[in-house]
């Protein structure tokens, strides 16, 4: 018999991607100029030049054996070295190439993650508004998920609430910082805050408790927002990396997991995240993108246009009538429902042809996200049917 939890799970694809197919059909239908698909966060910048001069150049100079072998399973050792010197010049952090093990992207490093960390009845803790598929990734690895809704209008963590959830059973706690869905950022206050939270509970039920960091939308900041390095605070830290917005690479999955040297422990630490990546399959991540992105580290995409459209989108739905987090990072807006229900409102929303996403699957409910990663002229064609929308509720 075929597992039931997995047959499920593939029947039924995440909010998302269901909109995002809904979008597809009706291009089909309509025409994309007649579509505002604001579902997927899909870099619509190409990536830096120097992306595409550096494969050029590595496909002319080195070997096809050389260029398409394996590396070592958990990454080539030249990469690693380059990507540990870059973390400790960038963000001034102790680092070691043998506690980085490249992967397949942001989703690769958290479910290695997890699995590497986490026990039966474990519990890792999610901050809400998060990524739908934390929820996934933790329960495959065999935890129980709590949720805590951050505090509005900042988005911050609501520390009365995380410390009522922490218990002796808490084995990490997933930080998302410059957040999907609402573009926050975590201050260095909320940061050094949360740390003494977390050390005070490790004695407390003599545990350790990770923070994991998703870090894919670390270099996508507006207007000099500093975003903290999580390990300079808090030892028993995992970064989990993704090269893929950034550099608009989301095809390409390459990215890498970071574990502290201040962690407890951490060659055991490390030997679980090989052990997890050796279990599931996510050894020797893609060749060439690890000779590549070794050669670009610290450059990015034209992330001005995301804040040009982050301004032109933000000023305009506030103008109409829409309440909205003003978004510090990452490329998407957190807009609060005009009715109670999320999913009724993108639905109707869908009849000017906007394609949002509803933020019950980011575990809060009242709000949708708008994903502005798309090119300026739809976000200017589409404001005309957002104000068409709100006017509907008036």
């Amino acid at each position: 018999m075929i597992s039931e939890k997995m047959t499920q799970l593939g029947k039924k694809r995440s909010v998302i991607r269901e909109i995002f197919e809904y979008g597809n059909l009706r291009r089909k239908e309509i025409g994309a100029d007649n579509v505002f698909d604001f579902s997927l966060g899909n870099p619509s910048i190409p990536a830096p030049q120097i992306v595409t001069d550096t494969i050029k150049r590595l496909l002319e100079t080195k070997s096809p054996m050389e260029l398409h072998s394996y590396t070592s399973a958990q990454g080539d050792a030249g990469v690693r070295a380059a990507i540990a010197e870059y973390i400790a010049s960038t963000f001034g952090a102790k680092s070691d190439p043998n506690l980085i093990y490249m992967t397949c992207g942001a989703a690769a490093s958290l479910t290695i993650t997890l699995n590497a960390i986490v026990n039966p009845t474990d519990e890792i803790i999610l901050l809400a508004p998060f990524f739908p598929e934390y929820t996934v990734f933790a329960e495959k690895a065999g935890a129980v998920t709590r949720v805590v809704k951050c505090s509005e209008p900042d988005f911050q963590i609501d520390f009365e609430a995380l410390e009522r959830v922490i218990s002796p059973k808490t084995k990490g706690i997933i930080v998302n910082s410059p957040n999907n869905p609402s573009g926050a950022v975590l201050s260095e206050d909320t940061i050094i805050k949360l740390a003494a939270l977390l050390n005070k509970k490790s004695v407390e039920y003599g545990t350790d408790i990770y923070i994991i960091a998703d870090e894919p939308y670390r270099e996508l900041v507006y207007g000099g927002v500093a975003v903290p390095y999580i390990p300079n605070f808090y030892d028993n830290t995992v970064v989990c990396y993704s090269f893929s917005k950034s550099l608009s690479l989301p095809g390409e999955r390459i990215g890498y997991i970071f574990v502290s040297p201040r962690a407890t422990n951490c060659g055991d630490l490390y030997a679980a995240v090989c052990g997890a990546g050796r279990a599931l399959g996510y050894v020797c991540a893609p060749s060439l993108l690890q000779y590549t992105v070794k050669e670009v580290l610290g450059k990015t995409s034209d992330i001005s246009v995301y804040d040009k459209n982050r301004n032109l989108l933000y000023n305009a739905l506030c103008e109409y009538g829409y309440t909205a987090v003003r978004p510090d990072g990452a490329f998407y807006l957190f807009v609060k429902s005009p009715e109670p229900d999320a999913a009724a409102f993108c639905e109707r929303a869908k009849g000017y042809e906007i394609l949002i996403v509803p933020g019950d699957d980011f575990g809060y409910e009242g709000y949708v996200r708008i994903s502005y990663c798309v090119g300026t002229e739809m976000i200017e064609k589409s404001l005309d049917r957002f104000k068409k929308l709100i006017e509907e509720y008036r």
